[in-house]
């Protein structure tokens, strides 16, 4: 089979990005569309080798239906945008479409957009076509991590999601111009009744970590207007509380597009969709922070055992988060090249992807998700910070972990001090073990109040600290405590090693900036090839550098 596919946008953010998932499948001809003929040229000329790629010029205002005509697609897809803002007649492309028996998909995240293209049901329908709009993160990707997540029979209570992309993502203005076209203004809620909520105002934070791997800082979202907000009755029949937000970072520049958005609120003025074209050039200039972006999706259900809250997390390395808006609609071309097209109809996406359709480009891509689940009654620290990563861990180090009550270890270990007078003091501050080889190590590990009490004893000398399950914005690590300084760590399954990872710490509960933070070096635990737990620890200390290493095994 082969298909020809239009994009419309198909030099932007997105649609840029839609031609690359699809790139090199010789039965695909991609017609790269929009208003410059010199931009999709370059597109088309930038894709891998193979691939079959037409530049168009493509004005929505214009002649649609003849483009059409003249470019005879089998699909079209729009990437364009703002749909927000697509004016008095925003379903032009999908009526023409339909009159030329063209299948249609959008990237669309306008909420009201998504929510009235089921009009043209019928219609669709007769022609034979499937009209799919929002087949982007937000319906439909969302709504499949949500069947994901619920118990078979259960009756969804409540859904929360967010979208946090990289500071370096390179968000485009069409995007930019739809957040300022809402921004301060009343959000529709989920059910009536409800009292609206603001627009990049109304906020909560979160910490997106996929089960055993890197989390995300924790981020502040806002709320969005999306197309779940509109559609939650229809997806998920009567709930309570749907959320939906967005966490641009860096977090300063988020504040300042809240600060904004109050003066919308306040009635100040009208809209900041005037001031999109700064904000995007704000978005540009003004970049700092990790490479990575991510996504979450929660639930409260309430099955026949009682109510459960689960949650969905993704996490996009580099620079491939853009790719997730786009990635529904390439799944989409996949299932027509099987033999698998979507039922002929017009209708929101949120009910013809899987998160099994999204898998083949998550593997392409540095993308990596998993599920969170309430942990069982009584479960040890280490398994409820690991999540469904904890049946991965190597049995030496599960069994360390596999804490009830209290448990006594030895071992040996060989130790290193960093030199210095001030590497030595915080060693002395921190009682640290001195150095030495071959030295008789015992770690006593006690529940305490939820959390953990490790007792060290290094040839006879003893030093404690106490590790409990992160909170708030240390949500998702293990926090080490050791007198007044608490030390936020991530535990991340490295292959075979299970890492630790400082992320954050503070003294005497202030945050220290990340120039003022101790760190774990190449701190990890392991089994050896006798099957004996073995751990390796470095501490470092601004200005200090390496103020102790020791490594050993213990069973």
């Amino acid at each position: 089979m082969s298909v020809r596919i239009l994009i419309v946008g198909g030099y932007g953010t997105f649609g840029a990005r839609l031609a690359r998932l699809l790139a090199g499948d010789a039965r695909l001809t991609l017609i790269v569309a929009g208003r410059s003929l010199a931009r999709a040229e370059a597109l088309c000329a930038g894709l891998p080798a193979g691939t079959r790629a037409l530049p168009l010029v493509f004005d929505r205002e214009g002649d649609v239906e003849g483009r059409l005509a003249e470019a005879a697609p089998d699909l079209v897809v729009d990437a364009a945008g703002p749909f927000q803002l697509y004016g008095e007649d925003p379903y032009r492309l999908v009526r023409a479409c339909i009159a030329r028996k063209i299948h249609y998909v959008d990237l669309a995240d306008g909420a009201d957009f998504v929510a009235g293209v089921d009009r043209f049901r019928a219609e669709a329908r007769e022609a034979g076509v499937f009209v799919l709009a929002g087949a982007s993160t937000f319906p439909a990707l969302s709504a499949a991590a949500v069947r994901h997540l619920v118990p078979d029979g259960a009756r969804i209570g409540a859904v929360r999601a967010g979208v946090a992309p990289s500071p370096w993502s390179g968000v485009g203005l069409n995007v930019v111009r739809a957040i300022a076209s809402y921004a301060g203004k009343p959000v529709a809620p989920a059910r009536q009744g409800d009292r609206p909520g603001w627009a990049i105002i109304d906020s909560r934070r979160r910490t997106i970590a996929v089960p055993g791997g890197l989390p995300l800082a924790n981020i502040r979202f806002t709320l969005a207007e999306t197309p779940d907000l509109r559609l939650a009755g229809r997806m998920w029949g009567p709930v309570r509380q749907v959320w939906t937000g967005a966490g641009p970072t860096p977090e300063l520049l988020h504040r300042l597009l809240s600060g904004f958005a109050w003066l919308v609120r306040l009635g100040l003025v009208r809209s900041l969709a005037p001031l999109a074209g700064f904000f995007h050039w704000g978005s540009r200039v003004f970049r700092w922070g990790e490479r990575r972006g991510g996504m979450f999706v929660e639930i409260d259900a309430e099955p026949a055992g009682g109510a459960v809250t689960r949650a969905w997390h993704l996490v996009a390395e580099g620079d491939d988060g853009p790719f997730i808006p786009s990635i529904g609609a390439a799944a989409i071309v996949r299932r027509m090249l099987a033999g698998q097209a979507p039922e002929p109809g017009a209708r929101a996406a949120y009910r013809d992807l899987e998160l099994a359709d999204y898998q083949p480009f998550f593997d392409r891509l540095a993308i990596a998700h998993g599920r969170w689940e309430q942990p069982p009654e009584g479960a040890p620290l280490y398994r409820r910070i690991l999540g469904e990563a904890w049946e991965r861990l190597p049995p030496p180090v599960r069994a360390m972990h596999d804490l009830k009550g209290a448990r006594t270890v030895r071992g040996e270990a060989e130790v290193e001090r960093g030199r210095g007078p001030l590497a030595a003091l915080t060693a002395l501050v921190m009682g640290l073990p001195k150095a030495g080889s071959n030295v008789p190590v015992e770690v006593t590990f006690e529940q305490r109040n939820g959390g953990e009490l490790w007792t060290r004893r290094f040839a006879g000398k003893r030093f404690s600290s106490f590790q409990e399950e992160g909170r708030g914005r240390s949500e998702r690590l293990v926090v080490e405590r050791f007198g007044p300084v608490a030390v936020g760590m991530a535990v991340v399954l490295d292959g075979e090693r299970l890492r630790l990872v400082i992320r954050r710490a503070t003294l005497f509960g202030v945050p220290l900036p990340a120039f003022l933070r101790p760190s774990a070096g190449e701190t990890c635990e392991r089994a050896d090839e006798h099957g004996r737990f073995r751990f390796e620890v470095e501490i470092r200390a601004p200005l200090a550098g390496l103020v102790v290493r020791y490594r050993g095994w213990l069973a």
